[in-house]
């Protein structure tokens, strides 16, 4: 048996995707799929409790770096806009670094370094580049029907931009900071 869920996350959620999905696992449904921007595609399975672990590469994978976490018992199965979806039984993680991807301080920091150089900061420089002078520019337009149309497209553009930089911004900086400690 097969279910789609739809379910929204930022950049900035991704320990709560890992939870959800872990609980999901639990309750009997395998992630099998991501579709972007928020499908999830689950297949029945026996409950198990499953770790669910999220990294972020800009790049191509190589097999090298697939095949030292699998030599951790992490199954690769999935890859959506950048991320790569991991799994492992939570009965193989015997110390708490068993059930983390990265290990160490410095790896956790790049990791959050990552997500902010490749998906913030041209989400900011979208924003201040199309958004906003599109916003003003409309905004302060002729008056015509489809002037206004657009005033109130890049209106709702300016909202929804500023409130997931700032959200994402807020969030991933609480992130960074406990892992630097």
């Amino acid at each position: 048996m097969r279910k789609t869920v739809i379910r929204f996350y930022t950049i900035a959620d991704f320990e709560e995707e890992e939870r959800w999905l872990r609980t999901m696992h639990g309750s009997g449904w395998k992630l099998v799929k991501m579709t972007p921007p928020c499908v999830y595609r689950f297949e029945s399975c026996e409950p198990e409790d499953v770790i669910y672990r999220l990294d972020y590469k800009n790049e191509k994978q190589t097999p090298d770096y697939l095949q030292m976490l699998a030599d951790f018992g992490w199954e690769y199965f999935a890859e959506c806009l950048g991320w790569l979806y991991f799994r492992k039984p939570a009965d193989q993680a015997q110390a708490q670094e068993d059930g983390e991807l990265f290990s160490d301080r410095e790896s956790k920091l790049e990791f959050v370094s990552s997500i902010v150089k490749t998906r913030l900061l041209p989400l900011e420089i979208l924003f201040l580049c199309c958004v906003i002078p599109n916003f003003l520019h409309f905004g302060l337009g002729d008056g015509s029907a489809f002037g206004k149309g657009l005033a109130i497209f890049f209106g709702v553009m300016f909202v929804l931009y500023s409130f997931l930089i700032v959200y994402c911004g807020i969030k991933l900086r609480k992130i960074r900071k406990k892992y630097e400690q």
